[in-house]
This record gives structure tokens, C-alpha cells and sequence, in this order.
């Protein structure tokens, strides 16, 4: 059984070496998502849309390219008539100011979907570093305890030599010591599958990145978050001002204004276009009625784009429609976002209540009771199984603490994701 313990043990450390061959970058929080937002790949990809919808607006605010033509009697036909070379141009109606509009329209849009993009890249950040963070203080735990198996290992033992205890003790203790030896390995692995899931959040091709520290700590404050006693504001107080930098409801604004172009632009395609020309115009003195040659100018006019065998009328309803359904996205989103922000609010108070039960009843009490056992095994005045007993639920305590501290950061990242705003305080209200 020891001989499988310890090929299980080397195999975790085969893998960890494996992971470690990248020295990672130590960051704190506000660092992580300040790398993100400037060299995340993914916003990067999402800003060049901007670019593209600015090349949009000049490509909409353009005027139509003329034609240049010629118009030549062969023969006959020629006898009295003129030869022209010219120029014709297609002068839009109402169309090209209509076309930009709605250009800008869009990259408005785009400008806002980006917005909305980094912002919930940063909440990705912050829930991936507290993550990280979780995992690294369960490990930081483990391995506190295994310390102190140890010393009870060998402490067992030389009770063992004095005849205090007999070798099933010895057992006892170090199967405890290798099964922590095994959660702290397990506990390794998670560390660093939480490490690659940090970075794939960031997603930068600079570096590789690690948190700054190794356990959760008082000063760590991923947000501008209320303490775990503060007792928060009804729902109703708080719902107006955490409900208007909402970008999804900016977003189906902006959706109604791109509409309201599309449908103007469509419109704008009723209205008939004019179409002007001119150029040089000359008779050859073999065509011309009395022998000489005959030059001059000409000009002519033409409107064009009739709007008489068909009239747009299919792509001005579905325009109509698309704005009807632009209005009524909006009021989903506005029902949706009060209904999304009351369920993180509520998730939160949990998260709140659940953290001040282990801090206020569980924590201290299981910390005394722990460093009270374990001082009274090493002075002979409990028993083995009855440490144990303590150990594992101590163990159990502070890792579910552990975890509590991660919800109840989560939970208000959470519903920070939801008001839209990462700078929200819940004192200014």
C-alpha cells in the first residue's frame, strides 16, 4: 500500500514539474486586469470592428463615381448628326445623408458591444484570480497540516518506543499523514490547472502569470466590496442607481436608433434620383450639311431610379418589423436586467451571511479547539483517534472557509457584472 502511495506521490510531482516549465509572472489583481484589457487577444480582435465600422461611415458618406462614354455615328447615320464624348454623373436624392447616419449608427453600436466586452473581460479576471487565489489557500492549509502530521508521526512513534501506545497507533498516524500527502498533491494539481485557467482568461502571448500572493488575506479587496457585517440597503434603495450603467440596455437603445436609420435609409430608396451629363460634341466636316467642321457642348438630364414597377415595399416592412422588434428586445432586456440584478443581490446576502457564520461561529472556535488538541496529544492527555477526529474536522472547517471567502467575493463580482459598473459603491447610495 505505501509502495502505491508514493508512486501515485512522484507521478503528481512528475506533472507539476511538467506545468512549472514556464516561470509565471507574479500580479495582483488590479494588474491582472489592466494586462487583460491591453493585451487580451480576443479584445483586441473585438476593437478592430470600431475600425471597421469608422471605414463604414467614410464608405457610407461617398459620392458615386461617374461614367465617361462616347457616342459615334458610323456611316449614314452619321449625315448631319453629332459626335459626342462626355462625362455622366448619378446624383443621389435624400440617400447619401441617410447612409451615413445609419453608418454611425452601427459603430455606436459596435463602440458600446465593445465596451461591454472589456467590462466583462475585467469581471472574468477578477473571478479567475479569486479562484486562483481559493485554491492556492485550500494548498497553503494542507500543507500546514501536514507539517504537524508530521511532528504527530514521530511523536507517535516514540510513544510507540516508550510503551505508551502500541503499533497500530503508528499505523493510524501515518496513513492520516499520507492521505494528507495525497490531498496536498491534489491540491497542487488544482492550483495549477486554476494558474492556466487565470491565463486563458488573459489571454496574452506576453507572458505567463501567476497572483501576486498565496493565500486569501484581510487587505485582499478584488472590488470596492462591503465587509462581510455590513448590513446592506434594501433592494428597492439600491435597484435605480445600480440598474443604469447597464450596457446591455445601452446596447438595445442603440439597437432601436440603428433600426430607426435602417428603416430611413430604406425609405430614402423611394425617392428618384437625378442623373446629369455633358460633354463635347462636333460635327466632321464630311458629315456636317454645309462641308465645315461643327463643334460645341452639350448637357442633358435625366431622372432615374423610378420608383414605379417596384416600390421597396417588402424591405420597408421588414425594417418596420426589425425596429418593432429592436423596442421590444429593449423592454425585455430592461424586465431581464431588474430580474438578473435582484438574483445576484440575494446570492450576495447569502454569500455575506454564509462568510459571517464561519467567521463569527465556526473559525475561531475550531482554530482554539484544533491547537488545544493537538497540544494535549503531544502532552500524552487525548488519544490518537480522538486528534485525528479533530484534525479532519478542522481540516474540513478551513477548507469550506476557505471557499465561503471565495462566494462571497464571487457573489458580489457577481452582482457587480450585473450593475454594469466595477467603480459601484454601496456607500454613495
Amino acid at each position: 500500500m505505501k509502495k502505491i502511495i508514493l508512486a501515485i506521490f512522484f507521478l503528481f510531482i512528475n506533472i507539476t514539474e511538467t506545468f512549472a516549465v514556464t516561470e509565471p509572472v507574479k500580479v495582483n489583481i488590479n494588474e491582472a486586469v489592466n494586462i487583460a484589457v491591453k493585451n487580451n487577444l480576443d479584445i483586441r480582435a473585438s476593437r478592430l470592428n470600431k475600425e471597421i465600422e469608422k471605414n463604414n461611415i467614410k464608405s457610407a458618406n461617398r459620392l458615386q463615381n461617374p461614367e465617361a462614354g462616347v457616342f459615334y455615328n458610323l456611316g449614314k447615320a452619321g449625315k448631319g448628326n453629332p459626335q459626342q464624348i462626355g462625362i455622366s454623373q448619378t446624383v443621389e436624392i435624400g440617400k447619401r445623408k441617410a447612409r451615413k447616419q445609419y453608418a454611425n449608427a452601427v459603430y455606436e453600436l459596435t463602440s458600446r458591444q465593445v465596451e461591454y466586452t472589456e467590462f466583462d473581460l475585467k469581471m472574468d479576471v477578477r473571478e479567475a484570480y479569486t479562484n486562483l487565489l481559493a485554491k492556492k489557500s485550500v494548498l497553503n492549509t494542507m500543507k500546514q497540516q501536514e507539517l504537524f502530521l508530521n511532528k504527530m508521526v514521530e511523536k507517535t512513534k516514540s510513544k510507540y518506543k516508550s510503551g505508551k501506545v502500541d503499533e497500530t497507533d503508528i499505523l493510524q498516524a501515518s496513513l492520516l499523514l499520507n492521505q494528507i500527502i495525497m490531498e496536498v498533491n491534489s491540491a497542487l494539481y488544482d492550483v495549477k490547472t486554476a494558474v492556466y485557467d487565470f491565463n486563458n482568461v488573459i489571454n496574452s502571448p506576453a507572458e505567463f502569470y501567476d497572483t501576486k500572493e498565496d493565500k486569501f488575506t484581510k487587505d485582499y479587496m478584488p472590488l470596492v466590496t462591503p465587509d462581510a457585517n455590513f448590513k446592506m440597503p434594501d433592494f428597492d434603495v439600491i435597484s435605480d442607481k445600480a440598474i443604469n450603467n447597464r450596457f446591455d440596455i445601452k446596447i438595445a437603445l442603440e439597437n432601436i436608433e440603428v433600426a430607426k436609420k435602417n428603416l430611413n435609409l430604406i425609405l430614402k430608396q423611394k425617392i428618384p434620383d437625378l442623373e446629369v451629363s455633358g460633354g463635347y460634341a462636333y460635327q466632321n466636316p464630311g458629315q456636317s450639311e454645309d462641308s465645315t467642321f461643327k463643334h460645341g457642348a452639350y448637357v442633358a438630364a435625366n431622372i432615374v431610379n423610378i420608383p414605379l414597377f417596384y416600390r421597396f415595399n417588402p424591405e420597408i416592412k421588414s425594417a418596420e418589423l426589425k425596429l418593432e422588434q429592436a423596442n421590444l428586445n429593449y423592454e425585455s432586456v430592461k424586465n431581464k436586467a431588474l430580474n438578473d440584478l435582484r438574483k445576484t443581490y440575494e446570492k450576495f446576502l447569502l454569500a455575506q451571511m454564509h462568510l459571517r457564520s464561519y467567521n463569527e461561529k465556526l473559525l475561531k472556535n475550531s482554530a482554539d479547539l484544533i491547537n488545544a488538541s493537538r497540544k494535549n496529544y503531544l502532552e500524552d492527555k487525548i488519544d490518537l483517534t480522538t486528534l485525528i477526529s479533530m484534525e479532519e474536522s478542522y481540516r474540513m472547517i478551513t477548507v469550506a472557509h476557505t471557499y465561503a471567502i471565495a462566494d462571497y467575493f464571487n457573489a458580489w463580482n457577481a452582482f457587480i457584472r450585473e450593475v454594469n459598473n466595477d467603480d459601484f459603491n454601496i456607500d454613495d447610495i
